[in-house]
C-alpha cells in the first residue's frame, strides 16, 4: 500500500510543491501517531485520547470543567464526556459538581490516575525520543523554526479566510 506521499511523487506534474510538503507532513504525522498509538494500546491497554486527557488534567491538579478540557483537546464536549465517564469507572478520575457553578463538572485526576499516568508519560516521552532519534539536535532546532513558521503562515491564511 502506497501513502500519500508516494502517490504524489510518482505524477509530480499534477502536485504542487506545497502538496508534497503537505503529504510529507501528514505522512510524518500519520506514522508517529500510528507508532504511539499502537504502544499506548500494547503497553497500557490505553488510547490516545485517554492518554491526551490524563495529560490535560495532570497539568491542572484542582482538575478543571469538561469544557476546558474539550477546547485545549480540540474535540467536542460529547467525546470528552465518553471519555471522563470511561476513566471514572476505572478510578482514574473523580468528577464533582463546581462550587462556584452547579451547573459545571470540575474533573481531576485521582492518586491512582496520576500515577498511572505519569508512568505512562515516561515511556512516551522515551518513545518520542526513539522515534526522533536520528534526527540532530540542529535538525530538531531547525525542524522546529520551520514548523513554527508554518504553523504562523497556516494561521494567517486561515484568519484571511476568515475576515
Amino acid at each position: 500500500m502506497l501513502d500519500s506521499e508516494t502517490k504524489a511523487v510518482e505524477t509530480p506534474e499534477d502536485h504542487a510543491e506545497e502538496l508534497r510538503l503537505w503529504l510529507r507532513m501528514l505522512t510524518c504525522t500519520t506514522l508517529i501517531e500510528g507508532e504511539v498509538r499502537g504502544r499506548l494500546r500494547q503497553r497500557f491497554d490505553v488510547t490516545l485520547p485517554r492518554f491526551d486527557l490524563m495529560a490535560q488534567l495532570d497539568k491542572a491538579p484542582d482538575g478543571m470543567t469538561l469544557s476546558d478540557v474539550s477546547k485545549r483537546m480540540m474535540v467536542s464536549n460529547g467525546n470528552v464526556t465518553g471519555l471522563v465517564e470511561r476513566l471514572v469507572e476505572s478510578g482514574h478520575l473523580d468528577r464533582r459538581t463546581s462550587e462556584t457553578d452547579r451547573r459545571v463538572q470540575v474533573i481531576r485526576l485521582t492518586k491512582l490516575g496520576r500515577a498511572e499516568f505519569r508512568r505512562m508519560a515516561a515511556e512516551h516521552e522515551t518513545w518520542i525520543a526513539d522515534l526522533f532519534a536520528d534526527l540532530t539536535p540542529k535538525d530538531v532546532r531547525e525542524l522546529m523554526r520551520l514548523l513554527a513558521k508554518t504553523k504562523a503562515s497556516a494561521q494567517k491564511s486561515a484568519g484571511r479566510r476568515r475576515a
